[in-house]
């Protein structure tokens, strides 16, 4: 797994479309995986500010979201919110105050289907997904699972804070949120480091 502390890490929220940034009344987090076998991930989240102080928000809450895949640097896939269909799979759980996802344990057997099931079949052609389960935390691409990706299931997943995060046009569900977006080619979306899951489990 490479050594990512105090990199400058870019990443590309979208590859196409129109941007968006979180209006006053949301509130975003980005993040970042680091699988096994020079797989990761990269993403962000928008959320009502009135959910804040909940110690936990579910898929349903959830205003703005995308995810990028990447295998040693090489973008393999993606997923938005705005992709979801009535066969998606689509669970989330985010801990807004601990800013961290949900990972597993015994009251979260699976706190996380992003566009992936638990058999990790259903992320669809040339599709992409996560999931995190009783067996492990993995991806999904084409509609197979990436079993060179997985890692433990209960390894912390931290996200950090920041409102200024830009959401490419599918990622997001309310129209209101658009209203800041910009023409034109998708601009690179800077991401700064992320707490390592080591780091984070120290500091619990």
């Amino acid at each position: 797994m490479p050594d990512w502390t105090g990199r400058a890490l870019l990443a590309a929220v979208a590859l196409t479309g129109e941007m968006s940034a979180a209006r006053a009344s949301e509130l975003a987090w980005r993040f970042e995986w680091l699988g096994n076998g020079g797989y990761e991930m990269r993403g962000a989240i928008a959320i009502d500010a009135a959910l804040a102080e909940r110690d936990y928000v579910y898929a349903e809450d959830v205003e703005c979201f995308v995810v990028e895949g990447y295998h040693e640097g090489r973008p393999i896939g993606r997923w938005a919110l705005g992709m979801k269909t009535d066969e998606t799979s689509w669970a989330l759980t985010f801990r807004p105050r601990q800013n961290a996802f949900e990972v597993f344990g015994p009251q979260s057997p699976m706190p996380q289907a992003w566009n992936m099931n638990g058999f990790g079949t259903d992320c669809g052609r040339e599709g992409f997904g996560f999931n995190i389960g009783n067996a492990a935390q993995d991806l999904c691409l084409d509609g197979h699972l990436l079993t060179a990706s997985q890692v433990t299931p209960s390894r912390p997943f931290p996200a950090t804070r920041d409102d200024a995060a830009r959401f490419p046009r599918d990622a997001c569900l309310a129209p209101a949120l658009l209203g800041q977006a910009e023409s034109g080619a998708a601009r690179p979306a800077a991401f700064g480091p992320v707490t390592r899951p080591e780091a984070a489990a120290a500091e619990q």
